[in-house]
């Protein structure tokens, strides 16, 4: 993983490119994104070009395109990109929380197995810049929704008590990359080939925040393609 002034930059192997970018950032090339509605379809870029329109309601994208990026926006929701190099498939995965407790990256490494032979053992993978676990304050409810899908709470849950009047800092906080790294570990990718940036895109103004800035931020694009 490597920074510059303009985009984080991802080492995923030769046959890649995968990069986040900034606020002030300029995309280095076209990147195909869908209309994300924050839930777990899968969509398949087969063609250069294809609109946003005609990837509705998808929020995860796989392309075998050469030279064709594949791509999510966020503000605080987890990016994350994978590759398979023995396959040369790549994918790009919106996970807010929402996602997160709905396996949406276990279920593009299902797609990315149906339709590519794929096997998780053979996928790199990296985590963009999200929310982190200091920052995202969550209701007992969210808590819940994560318990009730068999996530490790002991690792991904804290409770913080108290009444410091600090924004996001008290009450039950959740990590979101630790929980996208549990469900790529638990469905087969090895943990030496995750990458995590552990950027909280609350704390570090570098990065849109929808809970600092508000809903009408911009948004972080994280982006992949086959080179």
């Amino acid at each position: 993983m490597t920074t510059s002034e303009t985009l984080l930059s991802y080492d995923l192997g030769p046959g890649a490119e995968a990069f986040s970018t900034r606020r002030d950032s300029v995309l280095p090339c076209p990147v195909i994104q869908g209309h994300q509605v924050h839930g777990f379809r899968v969509g398949l870029v087969d063609r250069p070009g294809m609109s946003k329109d005609e990837l509705s309601g998808y929020d995860a994208l796989v392309t075998a395109l050469p030279g064709v990026a594949v791509g999510v926006h966020t503000a605080d929701c987890v990016p994350i990109l994978l590759y398979n190099p023995q396959r040369r498939v790549v994918a790009a995965i919106h996970s807010g929380w929402k996602g997160t407790v709905q396996r949406i990256s276990q279920k593009v490494l299902f797609v990315l197995k149906q339709e590519f032979g794929s096997r998780p053992e053979e996928i790199r993978a990296a985590i963009g810049p999200a929310i982190g676990p200091d920052s995202f304050q969550v209701g007992e409810e969210v808590v819940q929704f994560f318990k009730e899908q068999g996530f490790p709470l002991d690792d991904i849950w804290s409770f913080r008590p108290g009444r410091s009047g600090i924004p996001m800092a008290d009450g039950h906080h959740l990590d979101l990359f630790k929980a996208n790294r549990w469900l790529l570990e638990e469905a087969g990718v090895p943990e030496a080939s995750i990458q995590v940036a552990g950027i909280d895109s609350y704390t570090d103004a570098t990065f849109f925040s929808a809970r600092r800035e508000g809903l009408s931020c911009g948004r972080t694009i994280s982006a992949i393609r086959l080179v």
